[in-house]
């Protein structure tokens, strides 16, 4: 018997974030650890009348690929795995780990092979996403990995992610729906605005988002959504920011980030622990030097920082970065390998300015 709480999740992920209908092919990826969300997905694909592919992770199978593959393996790229991100009508990948610190003591040299070795199957992703040819979502399933990562009892890491998912509430769909319709109009305005100042600790950055698009996350990629994003102009970020929470990459942490951008690329780069790892990512290829996302948090039901990105780019009153490649739905033009996401918290001397105007102040849109 299916759990009515993961029944309620994959109702809304199915109907809602994919809308699933008749004979759309839907590949389902996650770890065995998310079996019971996998199986509700699954039914309620069966129900739409999709045709649902599960591809599953078995445990510490990343560890055993790094620590044994070989220079040719690094650098292989499936056909198989080509073949369906090309074809398929959806995608959805549920994330639950076993172990959040399996891959600490892989060489990251090694990740970077396997990440510049996928770099066309994530442009393939991206593109057809773009083109609305493929509707994909993010989603987690509540470990005890993932709890303890977060500093939570599994108890409260489940009702921490069903709140941030808003289906502690009895229509859920509904406020998402009244939800994307406020990050709608953010989005409007912003997309009338030519520079954005962000001011903040330690924190001053200047970009042109001229051009390009403001796209309103109301839960349809990442579920939970809740922020605005776009891709700033890639030779226009000047300035410096600290991210004042730790950078997460594949389970390993980097603390106390400090980027200094010139013409759009980093110049300076720091950090407290983990600036091996920070150097490495931003020398994955010439792309990862430049802001590929910008976006701000908007999602009320998240409070608490988990050390999972899926949850904490979302949390209201904090802005984030994404180093490597655009979301071309925004108009964003960087191509890397990566995409990877840093936060700022701004509800303490956070502002932003838009054309020199104040918008935003300690976590709040003035507009």
């Amino acid at each position: 018997m299916i759990d009515p709480i993961m029944k309620k999740y994959a109702e809304v992920l199915v109907n809602y974030s994919l809308e699933l209908k008749k004979g759309d092919e839907l590949l389902i990826s996650g770890t065995m650890v998310a079996e019971p969300l996998i199986k509700a997905v699954y039914q309620e694909a069966l129900l739409a009348g999709a045709h649902p592919i599960v591809l599953a992770n078995f445990e510490e199978q990343e560890n055993l690929f790094y620590n044994l593959a070989s220079e040719e393996q690094l650098n292989y790229s499936s056909p198989f795995t080509r073949y369906l991100y090309e074809n398929v009508d959806a995608m959805i990948r549920i994330i639950g780990n076993y172990n959040t610190r399996s891959l600490s003591n892989v060489d990251p040299e090694k990740i970077k092979k396997r990440n510049l070795a996928n770099r066309e199957l994530m442009e393939i992703y991206m593109e057809r996403a773009a083109r609305g040819e493929l509707r994909w979502n993010i989603c987690q399933f509540p470990t005890h990995a993932d709890a303890q990562e977060a500093n939570m009892s599994l108890a409260e890491y489940e009702d921490f992610v069903f709140r941030a998912c808003h289906l502690d509430k009895d229509d859920p769909v509904g406020f998402w729906e009244n939800l994307g319709a406020e990050l709608k109009r953010i989005a409007d305005y912003l997309n009338n605005v030519e520079e954005l100042h962000f001011k903040s600790q330690d924190t001053d950055l200047k970009c042109s988002v001229k051009g390009r698009k403001w796209v309103a996350d109301r839960g349809k990629e990442n579920y939970p959504g809740g922020e605005v994003f776009t891709g700033p102009v890639e030779d226009s970020v000047e300035g410096y920011i600290r991210f004042s929470f730790p950078g997460i990459y594949q389970g390993k942490e980097i603390e106390d980030i400090r980027l200094t951008f010139e013409k759009g690329r980093v110049v300076k780069a720091s950090a407290a622990r983990g600036e091996e790892l920070l150097h490495s990512l931003l020398s994955s290829d010439e792309g990862a030097k430049y802001v590929g996302e910008l976006a701000i948090g908007c999602n009320s039901g998240i409070e608490t920082f988990s050390r999972y990105m899926l949850f904490d780019e979302k949390i209201g009153g904090t802005i984030h970065l994404a180093i490597g490649s655009s979301y071309p739905e925004t108009e964003g033009r960087n191509k890397s390998a990566i995409h990877w996401d840093m936060l700022c918290d701004m509800k303490k001397e956070g502002e932003i300015y838009a054309d020199g105007e104040k918008i935003y102040e300690n976590g709040k849109f003035l507009i």
